[in-house]
């Protein structure tokens, strides 16, 4: 069996648990219909009914899909999104599993990424997300550190912290494949500091350079480096104050992720941690924006109350 059809079996048995009388949408967009029509064809083979359809591509991560689209997300089981622009941090989503749709978003995966990483441990990574994600739950102020730089310091009061495990096997349930990470939306207007991403970031890739971004009150006021930073800032411009809201700290748990420069991966990396900025509506905060990129950052230090979570990228629990 080659490893896009094995991934794609594991994608709608394992991690979605795909019954014969459940019907299973699967959305995709041009770029990623190689994907889509795998994971189609993998749900033919449990379900007796799957629907495939394919969107325009949006213009944007977070951006919604067409109203007939968020619909018919209500009326399924399960659905599946390889899309090559994330349809996670979006309304359609939201009320989709509201409505008891359990969903998983698959955005800008490649082939390699599914093979890799769709057939790691699952069972250890919903271990570590539940484990670090209850930390979270439990904390009340995050401290996030790095030796070039970073230093930034956010409030997690009231705010739930979610696994991303890669089991979604519940009404309702919703997660990204491939999974594994621990996140949660800190407290508005709480986050200050500097956050020098060194990593990846959301709509440019890989950096060549490190992007900083000065925090105050909760949003990125500055945002500074060299052309990476420069288009960053052309990409958040777009959208307005809100889009550079600090929306997400998150912990990546998926030991076989490698930094690709494909955000779906990147954020999962052992050893990671992202700071995203823009729209947190869609998992605990009050921000809603057609926009949500995520800054990975390398070899960090994160301390939550007086509990020390990773050391230099080693996870320490």
């Amino acid at each position: 069996m080659n490893k896009l059809k094995e991934a794609a079996n594991i994608a709608i048995n394992d991690c979605m648990g795909v019954k014969e009388d459940e019907t299973v949408l699967i959305i995709t967009d041009e770029p990623l219909r190689e994907i889509g029509q795998a994971l189609f064809v993998a749900a033919k083979e449990v379900t007796k009914e799957a629907i495939f359809t394919e969107i325009t591509p949006r213009a944007n991560h977070g951006a919604e899909p067409p109203k007939q689209i968020t619909d018919l997300l209500k009326q399924v089981d399960v659905a599946l999104m390889p899309t090559s622009k994330s349809l996670s941090h979006t309304k359609a989503r939201k009320e989709a599993n509201a409505n008891g749709t359990r969903a998983a978003t698959l955005p800008m995966i490649t082939k390699e990424i599914m093979g890799r990483t769709l057939t790691a441990d699952y069972g250890k990574i919903k271990e570590r997300s539940i484990k670090i994600a209850e930390i979270l739950n439990e904390g009340q102020v995050a401290h996030l550190t790095t030796e070039i730089g970073t230093d930034l310091k956010m409030s997690l009061e009231g705010r739930e912290g979610k696994p991303d495990t890669g089991i979604y096997h519940q009404k309702g349930d919703f997660g990204n494949l491939p999974a594994g990470e621990a996140y949660l939306a800190p407290l508005e207007g709480t986050a200050s500091g500097k956050i020098v991403i060194d990593g990846a970031m959301s709509g440019i890739g890989v950096l060549e350079e490190p992007i900083t971004l000065i925090v105050e009150d909760g949003y990125a006021v500055e945002i500074e480096g060299g052309k990476d930073a420069d288009k960053l800032k052309e990409i958040v411009d777009q959208y307005g104050k809100e889009a550079r809201n600090i929306a997400e700290l998150g912990i990546g748990t998926n030991d076989e992720a490698i930094l690709t420069g494909v955000v779906l991966e990147d954020e999962k990396v052992l050893g990671t941690i992202h700071v995203a900025i823009g729209d947190n509506s869609s998992f605990g905060g009050k921000v809603e924006v057609d926009s949500h990129l995520d800054g990975i950052i390398k070899e960090p230090t994160l301390k939550i109350d007086d509990q020390i979570i990773m050391k230099n990228g080693k996870l320490k629990v």
